[in-house]
């Protein structure tokens, strides 16, 4: 049986055309099955890139989406959410994740697939700023890339030659559940390693490797040790 039913319904050059990452909505899918989403719900799309996640959202669930996103631009967003006709359901927002338009308790549910480490893995963000953007009661769930555990240096002995800048924001899904859970803001619902990462992640590092000559593939191959992972969390705000 397929793991991601959801996902197979979209055409997977379609997907390939607009990922910016491991394939986007097979981790949406993955954390999706551990919120509970319905019809004229409200939702974030954080980090939503060139909006794949978005219209999965608004197409599978029904959702309204606000698409926020810094490093795309918007006008192209919406031409892609006009393609594929949910305009009427998505809205492309640019801003930056510190610097947000909405008002406190806006969203029914707040997400981020593959964007939350590079700005919520200190230890302001989620307080002052993530848990803020839903209602009491409202759900929050991210997926990140990360490590089965941590490691003093940051990183695991046999990616030494790979670690840089970003990448120190890679932590196990402890460290994030702690780093949540402290606050007691909010309840978490679910916290774990995906199953069999690298099945997600070696497609795209191989689509990277030949279209933005990253190193994604060197990157996935060196870890013998299997320490690198991707992780899911969900949670639903309690104040």
């Amino acid at each position: 049986m397929n793991k991601y039913p959801k996902t197979e319904k979209y055409d997977s050059k379609w997907i390939e055309e607009n990922w910016m990452g491991p394939n986007p909505l097979q981790l949406l899918e993955e954390l999706c099955n551990n919120l509970k989403l319905s019809s004229g719900m409200k939702v974030l799309d954080m980090g939503c890139g060139k909006g794949l996640t978005s219209i999965f959202l608004a197409k599978e669930f029904g959702v309204t989406v606000f698409a926020n996103d810094l490093w795309t631009d918007p006008t192209e967003n919406i031409e892609r959410f006009k393609a594929e006709g949910v305009a009427d359901k998505v809205f492309p927002i640019h801003a930056e994740a510190h610097a947000l338009p909405y008002a406190n308790g806006f969203f029914d549910a707040a997400i981020s697939v593959d964007s939350y480490h590079y700005y919520g893995a200190d230890e302001m963000y989620f307080p002052c700023t993530f848990s803020k953007l839903v209602k009491p009661g409202g759900q929050l769930g991210i997926v990140c890339p990360g490590l089965i555990q941590e490691y003093k240096s940051g990183y695991p002995p046999t990616h030494k030659s790979f670690w840089n800048g970003e990448m120190f924001s890679f932590h196990s899904a402890q460290w994030w559940r702690d780093l949540w859970e402290k606050t007691e803001i909010a309840e978490i619902t679910s916290c774990y390693n995906i199953p069999d990462p690298k099945a997600i992640w070696y497609p795209w590092a191989y689509w990277a490797k030949e279209h933005l000559k990253f190193n994604d593939v060197e990157f996935l191959d060196a870890d013998t040790e299997n320490q690198i992972t991707l992780l899911a969390m969900t949670a639903v705000k309690k104040i």
